[in-house]
């Protein structure tokens, strides 16, 4: 049976069309810093910019055959991550002169938040280049589909079905489309406070808009070679922390905490937990280690927000000892607030998954006949939702673990391997300097497949690989 006929790729290909010109858009957006700062690379971003607008304009002429479900928003969604690497990797290759699949490496980890970057030194690349990079990661980070589809999308079924294809489902209003237009303005609003926190703090402009992107939206990709750690700075670092938190927290707490002075952020339960296990990692690292307490503390929350800033190099992180490693692998893994900007299992998750074992144990000691209530935070939960984060944790970790065994296979220490697979699907960005331009053609795909993996989190990616199956089978 097919499950993806060729109507279905009418409507997967009309919407797909919609968001393919606006990644245009946002590619032509950098040409205002090319021109600001007289970088003469114009056509580099006019060419690829322009090709999107065009062709996307061609694909949203296409009839909508089938109406708009969930299957055809998966789609959509998985071909949106690859055509935005596609046009970034062109607009990179025709002024870097990377190779191809560097370039593409490059903007599959930026667009996904991952924060990996392919250049030995970033310092010398143009502003225009830099700034691109961090505006991917920031569109990235509410949800590549999710952000452009609140802006060029109205209400309806269509916005509904792209929004919950990026595994979203919170509402501020009963409307999807409201929705959007309120986790934008938040999303909007706590990024021009955070550039104007740093250059009170006495950060470049530039850089404080670059810096407050790839922080707001958990990806960290560097615009310096050592990241944040290149400003010595304290404050700096502390500003950082603050940002990171807050990219990690669901937005939908940030929007009510806005209105109720923070008692809404208190009370959330996703929040006490990551704060939990921040002080607890802290706690055991500076106990076991003779690290900083202010480097401890800034990778623990880079790590569990799945930020990836950091203020050690990667020769650094390698040299970290067995039990940092550990818990740094452990935060990378879990992550932050569904919700919010994080990547990883998501917090929610941990947390239902955790529900389910408790709810199978009283099962089993309360008397027979007795009906087990579950709660989280005063509020009912169902089976489906237990049995949905279970479900895609093995999914996860399936993944991860072909990742790392590719790694292995090129003879990469097996302890390494593990954190830097860990840290690409889970879209941190923390290595140990595994990941970079030289790494085997096959290693790098694996890589951007686990990123890509790690960003659809998962079922999209699924479906997507089966709807693939359907084509083939004709």
């Amino acid at each position: 049976m097919k499950y993806i006929t060729k109507n279905d790729w009418y409507t997967v290909g009309r919407y797909l069309g919609t968001l393919m010109m606006g990644i245009g858009i946002s590619t032509l957006i950098s040409l205002i810093i090319a021109i600001i700062y007289n970088e003469n690379n114009y056509w580099s971003f006019i060419v690829p910019g322009s090709f999107s607008i065009v062709t996307g304009h061609f694909f949203h002429r296409l009839p909508e055959k089938a109406s708009m479900k969930m299957k055809h928003g998966m789609i959509v969604s998985s071909l949106t991550w690859l055509w935005a690497g596609l046009i970034g990797s062109l607009v990179m290759t025709s002024y870097t002169h990377l190779d191809f699949l560097n370039a593409f490496f490059e903007n599959i980890s930026a667009w996904t938040t991952s924060g990996f970057t392919i250049f030995p030194d970033v310092e010398i690349l143009p502003h225009s280049i830099l700034f691109l990079r961090c505006f991917e990661e920031w569109i990235g980070g509410l949800g590549l589909v999710t952000l452009m589809g609140g802006v060029v999308l109205q209400s309806g079924k269509t916005i509904v079905q792209l929004y919950r294809s990026e595994a979203r489902d919170e509402k501020i209003s009963p409307s999807i489309g409201n929705t959007l237009k309120k986790l934008i303005k938040v999303y909007v609003g706590v990024t021009l406070v955070g550039v104007f926190i740093f250059v009170v703090a006495g950060m470049p402009i530039f850089d404080s808009i670059c810096n407050t992107f790839t922080l707001i939206s958990t990806g960290g990709i560097p615009i310096k070679n050592d990241s944040i750690g290149s400003y010595n700075n304290n404050l700096f670092n502390l500003i950082s922390i603050v940002l990171m938190i807050i990219g990690a927290t669901s937005f939908l707490t940030v929007y009510r905490s806005v209105r109720t002075k923070a008692l809404s952020l208190l009370k959330d339960i996703q929040f006490q937990l990551m704060i939990f296990l921040i002080v607890t990692s802290f706690s055991i690292i500076i106990y076991f280690t003779s690290m900083s307490a202010m480097d401890v503390l800034f990778h623990v929350v880079s790590a569990i927000t799945t930020t990836g800033a950091s203020l050690d190099k990667n020769v650094q992180i390698a040299d970290w000892s067995s039990v940092t490693k550990v818990i740094i692998i452990l935060l990378m893994i879990v992550g932050g607030s569904t919700g919010s900007t994080a990547g990883a299992i998501k917090l929610m998750r941990v947390i239902l998954i955790f529900k389910g074992f408790h709810s199978q144990i009283m099962s089993v000691l309360s008397p027979e006949n007795r009906v087990t209530k579950l709660k989280i935070s005063n509020l009912r939960i169902d089976e489906t939702s237990i049995k949905k984060a279970n479900s895609y944790f093995p999914f996860y970790m399936l993944i991860l673990v072909i990742g790392w065994l590719v790694l292995v296979f090129y003879g990469y220490d097996p302890f390494n391997a593990l954190f830097d697979v860990t840290s690409a699907q889970g879209n941190v960005g923390l290595s140990t300097g595994i990941i970079s331009g030289t790494m085997p053609v096959f290693a790098k795909i694996m890589i951007i497949i686990n990123m890509w993996a790690g960003r659809l989190e998962i079922i999209s990616l699924l479906v997507f690989i089966r709807a693939v199956f359907d084509v083939i089978k004709r």
